[in-house]
């Protein structure tokens, strides 16, 4: 009997993208399509609706336009122009129907519960401010990936929020600091004179305090 030749399945892309103002659709507007509509929005995404009827949560950011609904089945058009569509109903055929839809229509399609039927996953998240770690299983256990965030979130707590915030003001004034480098009015002199005071604010001690913080929430031990 012939061996069957085994398809290595492809490694999945990670990235964080930016959906302001950018077409995404979503089928369904149960609870579930609720939390994924609610995801799209804090984007900034441009949503579309289609769906017979509504949670009242969707009908109230419809009413204030915040999205816009389609209140109908869906349809083939649905799709055109679409960046990202997540089908969320609670009909299989539908969704495989949507999913060769959005193939043909180069949009990327997510059918909840059916990684088959998925371009991306819904990663678990945990978010301090700015600061974003996601954990994926590729759909094989999304529990163990909701363990996982729980574990995170222990271990990076609240106060990273407000230490990423220090670094992004010590980023920005070092940035400066070096463009006026690049300029004849400062001179390397005067670059040093303002480096040796710059370590003295508060700005540097924040940032000694975050990379200790980090390295004892990534090794053995605990914060202290």
């Amino acid at each position: 009997m012939p061996r069957t030749k085994r398809v290595r399945e492809a490694q999945l892309f990670p990235l964080f993208l930016k959906l302001r103002n950018r077409p995404c659709l979503v089928v369904g507007a149960g609870r579930v399509g609720e939390s994924k509509i609610a995801g799209l929005l804090a984007a900034g995404a441009k949503v579309r609706v289609v769906a017979p009827q509504a949670t009242p949560k969707v009908e109230s950011w419809a009413r204030s336009r915040k999205l816009r609904w389609l209140q109908r089945e869906f349809r083939a058009e649905d799709l055109r122009g679409i960046l990202l569509v997540v089908a969320a109903t609670s009909s299989r055929d539908l969704h495989r129907e949507i999913f060769r839809l959005a193939q043909k229509e180069g949009a990327l399609c997510n059918v909840v519960d059916d990684p088959p039927l998925c371009d991306f996953y819904y990663p678990a998240v945990v978010r301090r401010g700015a600061l974003q770690i996601a954990i994926s299983t590729g759909g094989q256990s999304p529990a163990l990936a909701q363990r996982m965030r729980k574990q995170l979130e222990r271990q990076f707590g609240p106060e990273f929020k407000a230490w990423l915030e220090h670094l992004g003001k010590l980023r920005a004034r070092l940035r400066t600091i070096a463009a006026r480098m690049n300029t004849n009015r400062y001179s390397h002199k005067k670059f040093r004179w303002q480096a040796a005071i710059f370590q003295r604010t508060q700005w540097w001690n924040a940032v000694l305090q975050f990379f200790s913080q980090l390295s004892a929430c990534c090794g053995d031990g605990e914060p202290e």
